[in-house]
């Protein structure tokens, strides 16, 4: 039986010019994550990273953190987040405002959690593919191949890191949790998952012979407490 375990990145910068970077939060979580993985026997045979910078970032400290880890980076485009921005500017009601705010960084906090929330579920519904460069079932699709691929690298007695983030963990459980691809229950249950995900959380997933099992969600447990964020 193999391991893939799903490692959400560091905590990004939001606020700033560019949000795709580390925060110095970000640094510290990301090194404190491979620190404990690695205190308790974690050697993973791969480490794998998604196309966004905070990902790479993440999986680079996290090299710096477990210095007994020697293994090379693998990017995975499979592992990107959604374009949140394309999401949230396809949202109908979107202020010219918003929109200015929204691209420039400045939006504050809460009304972009609720526009997030808004705009995600209007992208996850389905009804609306056109209007997005990625449909909530292309993203899907995309996540799934991408738990393949490292699923096959999780072989026997290996383990497989993956480090992406919030959307595609969520997917990954989603899929793991309902029975069938009913779009619906698949978008409820991703909604969930999403929401709660805590940066550098571990996801474990168990790969055998009957396939790939949801072991554990959002670990992280060993983050001091003001090392606990969610964006």
């Amino acid at each position: 039986m193999g391991v893939l375990m799903l490692v959400r990145h560091g905590q990004a910068s939001f606020g700033s010019e560019d949000y795709d970077v580390l925060s110095s939060r970000g640094v510290r979580q990301s090194r404190k994550v491979a620190e404990a993985l690695s205190a308790y026997g974690v050697s993973p045979t791969n480490l794998i990273h998604g196309g966004m910078r905070r990902q790479r970032e993440t999986a680079e400290q996290m090299l710096n953190g477990a210095a007994a880890w020697e293994v090379p980076l693998e990017e995975d485009e499979r592992w990107r987040e959604l374009d949140h921005l394309a999401v949230m500017e396809a949202y109908p009601t979107l202020s010219d405002v918003d929109r200015e705010l929204l691209r420039s960084g400045r939006m504050e906090l809460r009304p972009f959690h609720e526009l997030y929330t808004k705009a995600t579920a209007r992208w996850a519904s389905g009804a609306y593919d056109s209007d997005y460069p990625e449909s909530f079932a292309e993203f899907i699709g995309r996540v799934r191949d991408g738990i393949g691929r490292a699923a096959r690298m999780a072989g026997e007695r290996r383990t497989a890191v993956v480090v992406t983030s919030g959307g595609p963990i969520a997917a990954a459980c989603a899929m793991l949790t309902e029975v069938g691809e009913e779009p619906r229950l698949l978008a409820a249950a991703w909604a969930r998952f999403n929401a709660v995900m805590v940066n550098v959380s571990v996801t474990r997933i168990v790969v055998g012979s009957t396939g790939a099992r949801l072991l554990t969600f959002n670990e992280h447990s060993w983050l001091d407490r003001e090392l606990v964020t969610y964006r």
